[in-house]
């Protein structure tokens, strides 16, 4: 449980990871689906996940240059985990908060 959570824990990875299942994006993009997220910790959260094999960085070499990051497919192995987690995370909202449109306004 420990090691799992050292690669997808945190405030970030979780969102990062959601935000790509839906395809490639720029870090530009990225910083826009997440906008509490500092440039910096962004950079730090995309390497950390390079690293460990659960996203590529693809660069194309262009002027300007373009970067972009994908799920690679040992990534995709943690598709169910993080569904579950998210499926979860629904019905304890609905537990403590009665409706969960109430906690997504906030």
């Amino acid at each position: 449980m420990d090691v799992a959570l050292e690669i997808v824990g945190g405030k970030w990875k979780s969102s990062i990871l959601y935000h790509l299942d839906n395809g490639k994006k720029r870090t530009h993009e990225l910083r826009k689906l997440i906008p509490d997220i500092t440039p910096k910790m962004l950079t730090q959260q995309l390497r950390e996940l390079e690293k460990d094999g659960i996203i590529h960085r693809i660069v194309h070499y262009e002027i300007p240059p373009k970067v972009e990051y994908e799920i690679s497919e040992y990534g995709l192995s943690l598709k169910t985990v993080l569904e579950s987690f998210c499926s979860w995370g629904e019905s304890h909202m609905e537990k403590i908060n009665g409706d969960r449109s109430v906690f997504l306004e906030k």
